[in-house]
């Protein structure tokens, strides 16, 4: 059974037509006072549930109203009998806040991990999430985030076309994930690539550091890799960069859109040649219309319908995965 909650892009329905089914029907009732009610309309007892759930904030609610949301229809099934419970949220909030940088600072991720965990889902699938190291040990139920180069790699290589290639992170910090590119499309062609970072210092929203390219970009066409697009702040900074330091052309690429403030401008001004995106936020925050001709935004149902029947899977050689805590409880109340 596959439900989808404030699911703008209809990624519920496309993952559900793979599987070989249609989208559950539930409901959702909104009070004057503000509080909701939901729950699914077809009884999901013995059954596998899937719940595709949109969770960026609007201006009809924000991130931790559809948390909240989500949470009370995870515990809902739970209570009426669904046998499993996956959940799919292409964009996790609060993920980026997920250590301390100043005194007395939340981890936000880690307590998000917390309130699912305290719903009791069997699993957790997502894209691209800010530290996947952090995003590992904030869960203690199975969660895997997609990588973006899982995902937009053949329509990375497509829009960069021949001639020589390098990747770029725009701050240290995004390393290890351009890296991660790297590898994959060194396999991928079977050539060389090249690769590059730049220095970036974020002060409150205030970003800073050299424009310094560390690494050979002249002649080539740089893929600039991130994980989400939000003030574009980093992205246009980096683009510029780029290209004075000689690359003929900068393709972002980047796994959630959030477009917040003037990015599309920003990007736009900074002589971006492309940006390439996952689907996991609603196209329509990116309202400039000059600029929506140089993005393109890859569809990730395939990619999330095959990573659920993957963690849905019995392993014939793998020991029963003991329950947590809360999930004990909840199977002893059944």
């Amino acid at each position: 059974m596959v439900f989808g909650l404030d699911d703008p892009n209809d990624l519920a329905g496309m993952i559900a037509a793979r599987l070989g089914t249609r989208v559950a029907a539930h409901e959702l009732r909104d009070f004057a006072d503000g509080e909701f009610k939901v729950r699914p309309l077809t009884d999901p007892r013995g059954a596998h549930a899937c719940v595709v759930a949109g969770l960026s904030g609007d201006a009809r609610r924000s991130p931790q109203d559809r948390l909240c949301m989500l949470l009370f229809f995870i515990a809902a099934l739970r209570d009426h009998g669904a046998s499993r419970i996956s959940v799919i949220a292409p964009y996790l909030p609060f993920a980026r806040k997920d250590r301390r940088t100043r005194a007395f600072d939340p981890i936000s991720l880690r307590y998000v991990a917390q309130l699912l965990e305290a719903a009791a889902p069997d699993e957790l699938l997502t894209i691209e999430v800010h530290n996947p190291a952090a995003f590992d040990n904030a869960f203690r139920f199975p969660a895997r985030s997609l990588a973006t180069h899982e995902v937009l790699l053949s329509a990375a290589l497509e829009q960069a076309g021949s001639g020589p290639l390098a990747i770029a992170s725009p701050d240290p910090g995004g390393i290890r994930r351009a890296q991660s590119w790297r590898e994959a499309v060194e396999h991928a062609t079977g050539h060389a690539v090249g690769f590059a970072m730049l220095d970036k210092r974020r002060h409150a929203d205030h970003v800073s550091g050299s424009e310094t390219v560390c690494g050979d970009v002249r002649g080539m066409t740089v893929l600039l890799i991130d994980d989400m697009v939000g003030s574009g702040t980093t992205m246009a900074r980096a683009a510029r960069a780029l290209l004075c330091a000689g690359a003929l052309r900068v393709i972002g690429v980047a796994g959630h859109g959030l477009f917040l403030e003037r990015a599309a401008d920003l990007l736009e001004a900074a002589g971006l040649d492309g940006l390439i995106l996952c689907d996991s936020l609603p196209q329509t925050r990116l309202t400039a219309q000059r600029f929506r001709s140089r993005v393109r935004w890859v569809s990730t149902a395939d990619h999330l319908a095959t990573a659920l029947v993957r963690a849905a899977a019995p392993d014939a050689h793998a020991p029963p995965r003991a329950l947590q805590p809360s999930q004990a409880a909840c199977a002893q109340a059944r």
